[in-house]
């Protein structure tokens, strides 16, 4: 299991030790000097300290693999050899009654002011199934619980985020991260002062001019008490640092400083006191200068906005300053009350503010005084001024100045009536331009719906011609089929025609024939009726007689007919559509 401690004048950085020597008072990491590139730590370490677990010590036993269980037998062992009561209790359990121990458990028991340990799962039965003269049953705990104290017996485990800080019979503090320990102290206590959670410390180191988090720290206080009264007080032991990425903290021993990297630490030297912690990443902020005189004796005050980056903090915090921005705002205030010496009011008031990315004027203009000075000037020397802090500068601008005195409130007045005049101005600019624009959408309204007709017009040209199509077409189509119907019925009735005059004319018989002959005359008898006179046409030369008799009777029927014709002529006849009358039936 990955232990580490220390104690004495010990700090901590991540595995890597700051160990002091007790006869000089000087701290045994080479001092590095602060580099520009974050990417190189500027953190070397000599493992010159003991680590506290490393140390041989009367009835100590550091947590391994085997688990707090083994750690026990071993320091059982070191009692025994010692010729010391043992701590693991004799007894044996059973499972019918008695205090329960479960997996997973340990049992207390206060052996005449010694501690026992209860090890083996079941039931102890109480007096007088056992022997419990001198004892008491002083409860259960877990094999995994963090801080187990009972009589002198002391247990410690932390997980990886944790570190618990303790301190030894002698009082010297050290930490336990990732591991544990097990001890018996015979003179003394082992007194668990703290476990700290070293992802969530409670307090915020912040940057008080730009806001931002610099870090998270604890410290562990540790009470003792002295003097005649015996009053409690109490004194830092420990003290925990969480350091984001991009930071870094300095540490201070006596007159020497050393950079802390970014990660979590952990500080147990009295003699090693935190200085300030730094961001690495890029500030920004507004800051507001005194009154500076322009060189007829006009005060103005500025304000600058100024953006900027540290990257060698130890030179920062040689100089004594706490933060970049009082390095910056320093220097700041003494070059612009310099070029502000030089530069006479009627230039300033032509200028509203400056920016770097501008575009340098080409000297032309006599107005440009300001502007030049800031770019040329201010910006150059506050960069050079800046390396000199370990600070990289990359902006500068003036983002307000406010004039002072009589002439510096005219000349306000004066200012304000022609921003009005230019605010008016662009007012009346704004509103011709949006006529304009409200106009122009109207004519494009306009074409777009003309066009939305023009477009549902030809839709309906176009499906009232196709519908006319298509009606040609369906009579033309319907035409064709009632003539081919027609064609196809009348070359039916011929072929059947033909055919039957064919099969009429095969039959040879005399008699067949006769018998065909009177068919005809009776289906034309039914069909015509039986008063109907049939009168023959043309005929062979024997015939004339009946023919002559034949005529005579038609004539008779035909007159009689006549007779009964003229009598219906009497009555009223209906009209046709055209208007004439009827002829009569022939």
């Amino acid at each position: 299991m990955d232990v580490s401690s220390n104690a004495g004048a010990t700090t901590v950085v991540d595995g890597k030790r700051f160990s002091t020597d007790d006869d000089d008072g000087t701290m045994h990491p080479t001092k590095s000097k602060a580099r520009p590139t974050f990417s190189q730590p500027p953190v070397t370490a000599t493992m010159n300290s003991v680590d506290y677990l490393d140390t041989t010590r009367e009835f100590f036993v550091k947590i391994g693999k085997g688990g707090l269980l083994e750690a026990l037998e071993k320091l059982d062992k070191l009692l025994l050899e010692a010729n010391k009561p043992h701590i693991l209790s004799k007894k044996k359990p059973v499972t019918w009654i008695g205090r329960e121990i479960t997996l997973g458990q340990i049992g207390l028991v206060n052996h005449g002011g010694l501690p026992k340990i209860l090890t083996k799962p079941g039931r102890y039965p109480r007096f007088p199934l056992a022997n419990w003269w001198a004892r008491s049953f002083e409860g259960q705990k877990e094999i995994s619980d963090t801080v187990i104290e009972f009589n002198g017996l002391t247990v410690v485990q932390v997980s990886q985020n944790q570190a618990a800080v303790v301190s030894d019979p002698q009082n010297q503090i050290f930490v336990i991260k990732n591991g544990g320990f097990v001890a018996l102290a015979t003179q003394g206590s082992y007194s668990v002062l703290s476990v700290v959670d070293q992802t969530h410390l409670p307090n915020v180191f912040t940057d008080q001019t730009t806001k931002a988090i610099l870090g998270h720290w604890h410290e562990v206080k540790m009470r003792s008490r002295m003097g005649p009264s015996n009053t409690a007080h109490e004194f830092v032991v420990a003290t925990f640092l969480d350091i984001p990425a991009n930071n870094c903290a300095i540490l201070q021993k006596g007159d020497e400083l050393e950079i802390l990297p970014a990660g979590q630490h952990c500080i147990t030297n009295p003699n090693i006191t935190l200085r300030k912690m730094f961001t690495r990443g890029e500030c920004q902020t507004e800051m507001p200068t005194k009154d500076i005189f322009t060189r007829d004796q006009v005060p103005v005050s500025l304000t600058i906005y100024l953006k900027w980056q540290l990257m060698e903090p130890l030179k920062l915090t040689t100089h004594g300053y706490d933060t970049p921005y009082d390095a910056l705002r320093d220097k700041t205030q003494s070059i612009l009350t310099q070029i502000m010496s030089h530069l006479d009011y009627s230039s300033m008031v032509k200028q509203r503010s400056i920016d770097p990315n501008d575009t340098v004027d080409d000297g032309t203009d006599p107005n440009t005084a300001f502007l030049d000075a800031l770019r040329s000037r201010a910006m150059d020397d506050l960069k050079y001024a800046a390396l000199e802090y370990g600070i990289v500068l990359k902006d500068l601008a003036v983002i307000d100045r406010q004039f002072k005195g009589e002439i510096a409130s005219t000349m306000d007045k004066l200012t304000t009536r022609a921003l009005q005049a230019q605010v008016e101005a662009a007012n009346v600019d704004r509103e011709n331009s949006n006529r304009v624009k409200k106009e122009q959408g109207s004519l494009q309204v306009a074409q777009v719906q003309a066009s939305a007709r023009k477009t549902q017009a030809d839709a309906e040209a176009y499906a009232i011609v196709a519908n006319a199509k298509a009606v040609g077409e369906a009579l033309q189509i319907d035409a064709q089929a009632r003539a081919e119907a027609t064609r196809l019925a009348a070359r039916a009735d011929a072929d059947a025609i033909r055919l039957k005059a064919a099969a009429d004319q095969d039959v040879q018989d005399a008699f067949a024939r006769e018998m065909e002959l009177r068919r005809n005359e009776v289906e034309r008898i039914a069909a015509y009726g039986n008063k109907t006179v049939f009168v023959p046409v043309g005929g062979a030369a024997g015939s004339g007689a009946a023919d002559a008799v034949t005529l005579g009777f038609a004539a008779g029927i035909g007159n009689d007919m006549r007779r009964g014709w003229g009598a219906e002529q009497q009555q009223p006849q209906p009209q046709q559509f055209g208007g004439s009358p009827k002829p009569p039936a022939k």
